[in-house]
């Protein structure tokens, strides 16, 4: 059933109707049959931030290609649309066909941002459905989810009727066929469907689960309540990233989107090792894309979609093999007349070159952003971002001499054992950036950007007590008074009460679930959107619940705790991860296990995928650790905060 004619009124009293029409260059329109699986593919923020999702679109392009399947997307409304929607009984829809929600059979939701969980429950809503999983009927949506987010599904397990855990291009023909079988059988009841599902390797059905709590309120166990479950849900891994070359046709949008530009994905995973980044330890293996398609995927796309922009995604694009080359191809390409710009959003400094400097720089010039992380490199070592001044100044000094007068500096405040000292180091760092700019440019700048370390699961941070608001807000004022006085360099910030927030739904269990429908039913979506955010709404939910701030976000986890998410595997070993936290504790970096022996992390283990030691040489500089040894000692601190704390300053902005 399409609601076109009954959202069409609606669309000029919005601000933005452009985000609900549709239309794309790229989009389909695909038939719906009884015998199909119909999917509808959701992000639960706005139009313009979903848009350009990639992992959407791949779904996207791969169920459309199948017989026994289609797929649609749908975006989350505005709160201006949701009131005017709400009036008239206008439930939500795809943006392809307009049809109702009601129409699929499965609503799966792209999560890359912990504070889009409210939004989740609000579509799940506008969509006719219960909003948790228990009240559905065996006609009523499948409420799915994927992306980072769902390492940790925990505190939306009472919602959703099933979780992806890693790479979703093999494992979503498998549910495609699963719910049209399910479908073709009359969808009899729900407790088949989730036996069936829990069937697949990567999904995980949380109503097939129970979460056991001590009387102190300690979790327990989660243990399967049904035979079809098994004991650990394993992640999934696209071993050869070459057999998906998705996506063909990316959509191009008619209104304006964030990330307005072609995206090639060039590898996946990192084998770099920093301790706070959850994306970098989930995705192991590294899994690079040959030169050769990567080559014809940017210039088929730049033909099809007309962009004079395309952007070279991964976690560390400058360490993908062969990177120059491509990069000289992309922007030297006479068909695209010398106009095409060539973005690199993830930079390594210690493997950007005056040579990819060089090529990028000779068509328009597209912002670079590196990210040292820290202050000092002391602190490196504790994260094991083993970036030295020296390799930082270089890359500086490259980018400069080849043009760039502007540049952003990004780091995190609030890391484990951090001082004060190594928050002002941030402003050393700063200074002497703006100082090798002088060289070659009147009226160089830095901007530095400040954000607070929101511990995640699956990572060696994972037992990390997070920093409080009060002590965040501290630091990032220490370092806005330090920097008072400098031209060229300014300061922006995160606001430390939305990284509370993040820290208490990442590492959060089932309990949160009533937590975050309480903060929906008191309207509190688009939480990700300054102007929206509240974090009184969370902690009043909080205390109504029964729960305490202090034992979700800012205690330290044991070792033999039992955590929310244990019951999955991201594909490392947690002895691995506590060694690792060991290690930061103790300031020893690992280097890159490219050039190492493999430190048996697991991540490389049952995917037909083998630890290779490269026979290059390594970079010079901040890839090479300073240790390995892993037999060492000693006790875990009980207090990790720096020592020389002083009172928290008042709030406010620069």
């Amino acid at each position: 059933m399409t609601v076109w004619n009954q959202l069409e009124p609606l669309l000029g009293k919005v601000q933005k109707p452009a985000r609900y029409i549709g239309c794309e260059d790229g989009s389909q329109t695909p038939e719906h049959t009884p015998e199909a699986a119909a999917w509808l593919l959701a992000y639960p923020d706005t139009y313009e931030i979903g848009l350009p999702n990639q992992g959407l679109q791949i779904l996207y392009e791969i169920i459309n290609e199948r017989a026994d399947g289609v797929a649609e997307r749908t975006y989350a409304p505005w709160i201006d649309l949701e009131a005017e929607m709400r009036a008239a009984e206008v439930p939500l829809f795809s943006v392809d066909s307009h049809r109702a929600a009601a129409d699929f059979d499965v609503l799966a939701f792209n999560l890359s941002a912990e504070l889009t969980f409210t939004n989740l429950l609000n579509m799940v809503d506008l969509a006719g459905c219960p909003v948790r999983s228990a009240d559905r009927a065996a006609d009523d949506l499948l409420i799915g989810a994927g992306g980072h987010c769902t390492y940790n599904p925990e505190p939306i397990a009472d919602f959703l009727d099933f979780v992806v855990l890693g790479d979703g291009e093999e494992v979503v023909g498998r549910i495609t066929e699963v719910v049209a079988a399910w479908k073709a059988d009359g969808k009899p009841d729900r407790i088949s469907i989730h036996r069936a599902l829990a069937g697949i390797d990567g999904v995980y059905v949380p109503a097939l689960y129970d979460a056991v709590y001590g009387d102190d309120g300690m979790l327990l166990e989660t243990t399967p309540n049904d035979p079809a479950a098994p004991d650990r849900v394993e992640k999934l891994t696209v071993a050869d990233l070459g057999e998906w070359p998705y996506p063909k046709q990316q959509l191009v949008p008619l209104t304006e989107v964030v990330h307005d530009r072609l995206n090639v994905e060039v590898f996946r995973g990192c084998t770099r090792g920093c301790r706070f980044c959850q994306a970098g330890m989930i995705t192991r293996p590294v899994r690079e894309r040959p030169a050769e398609q990567v080559r014809t995927m940017v210039a088929e796309g730049l033909k099809r979609t007309g962009y004079d922009e395309v952007a070279l995604t991964s976690l560390s694009t400058a360490d993908f093999s062969g990177i120059e080359e491509v990069v000289r191809d992309t922007v030297n390409d006479p068909d695209c007349g010398g106009q095409i710009s060539v973005s690199l959003p993830s930079l390594r400094v210690d493997a950007f070159t005056v040579g990819i400097a060089g090529e990028i720089q000779k068509a328009r010039r597209t912002g670079l952003t590196f990210a040292p992380e820290a202050g000092s490199w002391r602190m490196r070592q504790v994260i094991n971002k083993l970036i030295r001044e020296e390799d930082l100044y270089a890359a500086v000094r490259s980018a400069y001499s080849q043009g760039w007068r502007r540049m952003k500096l990004y780091f995190l405040t609030g890391l484990p054992t951090e001082t004060d000292e190594d928050t002002l180091g941030i402003a050393t760092l700063a200074r002497n950036c703006i100082e090798i700019g002088k060289e070659f440019h009147r009226n160089p700048s830095v901007t530095v950007s400040l954000g607070g370390f929101v511990p995640k699961p699956f990572t060696p941070f994972q037992w990390f007590g997070q920093n409080t608001r009060e002590e965040l807000q501290r630091k990032i004022f220490l370092l806005r008074d330090e920097l008072r006085r400098d031209r060229g360099i300014k300061l922006k910030w995160h606001d430390p009460k939305a990284s509370v927030a993040e820290g208490i739904l990442g590492r959060g269990d089932r309990r949160l679930g009533a937590v975050i429908e309480d903060v929906w039913r008191n309207g509190g979506t688009f939480q990700e959107w300054s102007e929206h955010f509240d974090l009184d709404r969370w902690t009043a939910a909080i205390e109504r619940a029964g729960l305490r701030e202090e034992d979700l976000v800012y205690r330290h986890r044991t070792e033999g705790e039992v955590l929310p998410w244990d019951h999955l595997s991201a594909g490392l070993h947690k002895d691995f991860l506590w060694q690792d936290w060991r290690d930061a504790l103790d300031e020893v970096g690992l280097e890159d296990c490219r050039w190492t022996p493999c430190y048996d992390c697991g991540a490389c283990t049952g995917y037909g995928i083998e630890h290779v030691v490269a026979s290059a040489v390594p970079p010079a500089g901040g890839s090479q650790g300073t240790g390995q040894d892993r037999t060492h000692g000693g006790e875990v601190p009980v207090t990790l905060l720096p020592t020389n704390r002083r009172d928290p300053v008042g709030a406010g902005t620069a």
